[in-house]
């Protein structure tokens, strides 16, 4: 038998909750109503965290499923044979294109000058992509780590962008430490925060989950 005082509390109790998100959304749509602006993004993903790229490609992704042209450099894992490099050359390369620029990390190089020259060259592509009106989004992937070095001077690429980046252009620059330079210019701004990860434990980097 249903106890119609624990009955009618449960009826007001929904009736409260009700009325509560009704005035959250009629809160949240007068908020909305007034974003109707559009532009092109400068995006930064950086931490310590793992996730930094792993969320430029899901931009990506997000641009080929909206069939929005777009196109990836990669200044330092060019070396790499990852998942997300076989899936859009082998079966959306028509949609985005995907520059692997770099050569590894600095210390298995063991050679600045190589580094600079890998760096400068995929910075030239990306400016290549990035001043082609037709290309949404690009996604500079690990580009701090050049910008960290100095492998590329930061003031040159921040009046680049801001001087010579389409205005619906998208650009997604990802890596740890980014300079504060580039945070003060950014649109969006993401920090990865590292709490744990599998490889202090004695994991090594494993397909699907880093590549």
């Amino acid at each position: 038998m249903t106890d119609p005082i624990s009955s009618a509390e449960d009826s007001a109790d929904l009736a409260r909750h009700a009325s509560k998100m009704a005035r959250i959304k009629a809160a949240r749509d007068r908020n909305m109503a007034g974003k109707t602006g559009e532009k092109g993004l400068i995006i930064v993903h950086t931490g310590a965290g793992k996730g930094k790229s792993s969320s430029g490609f899901g931009m990506i992704l997000r641009c080929i499923a909206h069939g929005m042209p777009c196109a990836v450099v990669q200044f330092i894992k060019g070396a790499w044979d990852t998942g997300e490099r076989r899936l859009i050359t082998g079966h959306f390369a028509d949609i985005c294109q995907f520059h692997a620029m770099g050569e590894g990390f600095t210390w298995e190089t063991q050679d600045k000058a190589r580094d600079i020259a890998a760096a400068r060259a995929g910075w030239e592509k990306a400016k290549e992509l990035i001043r082609d009106p037709q290309i949404r989004l690009v996604l500079l992937d690990e580009i701090n780590i050049a910008l960290r070095y100095d492998y590329l001077d930061l003031e040159e690429v921040l009046t680049f962008l801001a001087d010579e980046k389409p205005p619906l252009t998208h650009v997604v620059l990802t890596g740890r430490n980014a300079k504060e330079g580039l945070i003060a210019a950014a649109d969006l701004v993401t920090e990865m925060t590292l709490i744990k990860h599998p490889f202090r434990s004695g994991i090594k980097a494993q397909p699907g989950v880093e590549f």
